[in-house]
């Protein structure tokens, strides 16, 4: 096969929850079992950390993989979902995986696993586990897909995990409270391996205790062992003082990373790198430093808070449930412009209401749909966002909706694209 043929396989023929939704869903692991047996369990062959969470489990990733990686360690990362090209999910030290791997692996085992009828995110799971043993790495991080314990990616025994906060999305299928959340993110917790959760919830800390406590895994929460002093933005950088209680040093950090929810991942990111050190990895603090002001150079991370042009200022976030849009909201607040333009576009699982009564009624909104099945119709978006007030026309496409905001933009005006990932990724 050649590569878009290749992909077409992987995209049409095999469920994908990117796609269609929970259809795509399986929530067992036993073809992942079956996948990593079919493959000599690669699995067990390197070394992880695995990242769970509903919002800010991509950015500790990227932020942990190039901290791994300015420390001399050759790094894999897994992320899920892709924003351009599919092989944005498997790095090795910002590099994607070759289109030739790709191709080779999926004739290698194409008859084997359509045995075991796989979604297309367990074989994608499978590739990323073959490829960094293959490749000898020295440690890989491994983001969760969805939830936790089900998750295709839960068949790991990481050197330690980290949790980031907890909201409320996919409640379709990890369940409709915090609890019940926290409960399947939990679900990556393992025997005897310690894990780092980034911030103190209330509602969480029964959940992550008892779970520790049954597998006498040791449990911190990064917000205990780290304060924010201050932080600004500077020469496009945010700039954070931060406070280790336990050796009551100040450090400071400037991040390209420009999205406040950061200051949110930061103390969970430093606290696993400080496990990562009492586990014998070798990670000063100018490595630290370094990373930490080009994670996206080093690991080639897109879509968060993310500037396009500055005339007109046009700026996309991936961010998509509540809590995400919330945040959004407040990185707004950093900026004068005259009148906010908002290319919108979501999927058609999610409970919008919450959302859309969240977003500005002064801004022109401009509706449209991703190039995904589960994206939702831009008229039904249009429908639902009048209710609450909110006043825009639709388009049938992403990258008309920001055409139009364009053109229709004067000087001073500021352009926001997001609502979905997708929507985010049609701009790309």
């Amino acid at each position: 096969m050649t590569y878009p043929q290749t992909l077409d396989y992987l995209f049409s023929k095999l469920p994908m929850y990117q796609r269609i939704g929970q259809a795509a869903y399986i929530a067992d692991l036993n073809n992942t079992i079956a996948i990593c047996k079919a493959l000599g369990n690669p699995e067990k062959k390197i070394k992880c950390i695995h990242v769970a969470g509903t919002n800010g489990k991509g950015s500790s990733s990227h932020m942990l993989a190039a901290i791994l990686q300015q420390a001399g360690y050759k790094t894999g990362l897994y992320t899920s979902p892709h924003l351009v090209d599919f092989r944005e999910r498997i790095k090795i030290n910002g590099k994607m995986i070759s289109k030739q791997e790709v191709v080779t692996f999926v004739e290698d085992y194409q008859s084997k696993f359509e045995a075991i009828e796989p979604s297309f995110f367990e074989w994608t799971v499978g590739l990323a586990f073959h490829y960094f043993a293959q490749q000898e790495v020295d440690v890989a991080i491994i983001e969760v897909g969805l939830g936790g314990r089900l998750d295709s990616t839960n068949v790991i025994t990481p050197v330690c995990s980290l949790i980031t906060n907890i909201g409320l999305d996919h409640i379709n299928l990890l369940g409709d409270t915090i609890q019940k959340i926290a409960a399947e993110k939990a679900g990556i917790i393992k025997a005897r391996i310690p894990v780092t959760v980034s911030q103190t919830q209330i509602e969480c800390l029964t959940v992550f205790g008892n779970r520790a406590r049954e597998l006498k895994a040791s449990l911190e929460f990064a917000d205990k062992n780290y304060k924010i002093n201050s932080y600004s933005y500077e020469n496009d950088l945010l700039q954070i003082d931060i406070l280790h209680k336990k050796t009551n040093t100040t450090h400071h950090y400037a991040l390209d990373l420009l999205g406040s929810y950061q200051l949110k991942n930061l103390p969970g990111v430093l606290n696993t790198v400080e496990i990562l050190k009492e586990k014998g990895y070798i990670i000063q603090e100018h490595a630290i430093v370094n990373a930490l002001k080009q994670v996206q150079k080093l690991t080639g991370l897109q879509g968060r808070w993310q500037t396009l042009s500055q005339k007109p200022l046009v700026i996309a976030d991936t961010g998509h449930n509540e809590d995400g849009v919330k945040e959004v909201l407040q990185n707004l607040k950093r900026y004068t412009y005259k009148k906010l333009h908002v290319v919108l576009g979501m999927v058609n699982d999610k409970d919008l209401t919450k959302i859309l009564k969240l977003l500005p009624k002064d801004a022109e909104y401009y509706f449209c749909k991703a190039s995904i099945p589960r994206a939702l119709d831009e008229k039904e978006l249009s429908i639902q966002a009048a209710k609450v007030g909110l006043k825009g026309k639709t388009f049938k496409t992403v990258p008309e909706a920001l055409e139009k905001a364009k053109k229709l933009a004067k000087a001073g005006d500021l352009i926001f694209i997001g609502g979905s990932t997708f929507t985010v990724a049609d701009v790309l």
